[in-house]
């Protein structure tokens, strides 16, 4: 029944009910019969209650949901597929792209990784390289000492870095004096021109075919260690081969210690520092060290000979023990005081030659980085040299 239709039987109950208690008054009413009549009309009538009731209710819920549909509720019953659109750092994480980016390196074709740019995370100019690549060549930043501790920049071509080379002091100047006198201050200008350092090997076809991740990090791990390290030995260098011991027009000059490895000697060397100098190592060649523990065992004192300083090897200076006389064994550094510039950033290049040697079934594969150094700071360092060798009788 609908709602309108209980209402009108319900009405038509009521009237009934009315007429059977006027009936009930006469002499000659059927009293059973009449109270028998009016019990059904009653159960009747609580039954109509109960569906005009739940009628009532549906009617209510039908309203709420067409409003909540006016809200912009309810479902969608069309199944359509949403296309999640990942970041590019998502992306570069990604296995799916660091496959196409292994087959980039090995093909030189960048469609594959273009495509997936395109896709999920538009990119213009140069191919990202995956977040693999770039742990892989932070790791050998970090993990490689000297240039852990360098100056790094990125400005583009050459860049000149102005340094004091001498300088007065401050004045106190007191009231009604004459005036101090003007500094006297002489600026010297480092220039620092990058070069390509490379480092290329050469692998097979069998390894061509290995798998995405597997080929990424045997090239970049080999290529990003061998070209660091270059960096390196080329960064200990300048110090190292550092012609002046006083300040010039275009160098920083580095004074020299001239003292055999002793339980003072790093004293006397970190002593020459300026006070700019904070972040303070001892670079020694991994022979070297020996030297100072000998020293330190010949004159029985319980001290550290360097100092409490950190000790980085490095390949790029001679054991003591090869050395001649003013041979530089060992650096006391700041190494904040030289700077190496990116002009084309920190990360590896990668370069494929798959003809030069095909004949051999070998493809080449050259790492590069792009980069200048040069001590740009006075007061960060102090070389170490050997002394002459005692005359014998």
């Amino acid at each position: 029944m609908t709602s309108e239709e209980i209402i009108t039987r319900m009405g038509e109950i009521e009237q009934r009910a009315a007429e059977i208690e006027t009936t009930l008054e006469t002499p000659e009413a059927d009293l059973d019969a009449l109270n028998e009549e009016a019990r059904q009309l009653i159960t009747e009538k609580a039954q109509l209650e109960e569906q005009l009731e739940e009628l009532r209710k549906a009617a209510r819920q039908a309203e709420e949901d067409r409003k909540a549909v006016e809200n912009g509720a309810g479902e969608v019953k069309e199944n359509v597929q949403e296309e999640k659109t990942m970041t590019l750092e998502e992306l570069r994480s990604s296995k799916e792209y660091v496959d196409a980016f292994a087959n980039y390196i090995k093909t030189g074709k960048d469609e594959e990784v273009r495509s997936l740019l395109t896709k999920n995370a538009a990119d213009g100019g140069q191919v990202p390289v995956p977040t693999l690549v770039d742990d892989i060549v932070r790791h050998a930043w970090e993990n490689e000492n000297i240039l852990a501790r360098v100056k790094k920049t990125g400005f583009q071509g050459n860049v000149k870095v102005a340094f004091e080379r001498s300088a007065d002091g401050a004045y106190i100047h007191g009231e009604g004096t004459s005036a101090p006198t003007e500094e006297a201050l002489q600026l010297g200008i480092v220039e620092i021109k990058p070069e390509n350092i490379k480092k290329w090997i050469t692998i097979s076809d069998e390894m061509i075919e290995a798998t995405g991740e597997g080929f990424l990090r045997y090239v970049y791990e080999e290529l990003a260690y061998q070209v660091m390290k270059k960096l390196s030995y080329e960064v200990v260098g300048d110090i190292k081969n550092c012609a002046y011991t006083s300040h010039q027009a275009t160098a920083v000059g580095i004074p020299i210690l001239k003292k055999d490895p002793g339980i003072a000697t790093i004293a006397e060397g970190a002593a020459m520092l300026s006070d700019e100098a904070t972040n303070v190592c001892v670079i020694l060649n991994p022979l070297t060290k020996p030297e100072f523990f000998k020293a330190y065992a010949a004159a029985n004192f319980a001290i550290d000979p360097f100092q409490g300083l950190p000790v980085v090897f490095s390949g790029a200076l001679d054991a003591f023990s090869t050395l001649s006389e003013n041979g530089v064994y060992g650096i006391i550094a700041d190494l904040s005081g030289e700077q190496v510039n990116f002009p084309a950033g920190e990360g590896l290049k990668i370069i494929k030659d798959e003809y030069s040697l095909a004949e051999k079934d070998l493809v080449k594969i050259v790492g590069r980085v792009f980069a200048g150094h040069a001590v740009v700071a006075p007061g960060r360092f102090v070389k170490l040299t050997k002394e002459a060798a005692a005359v014998t009788t």
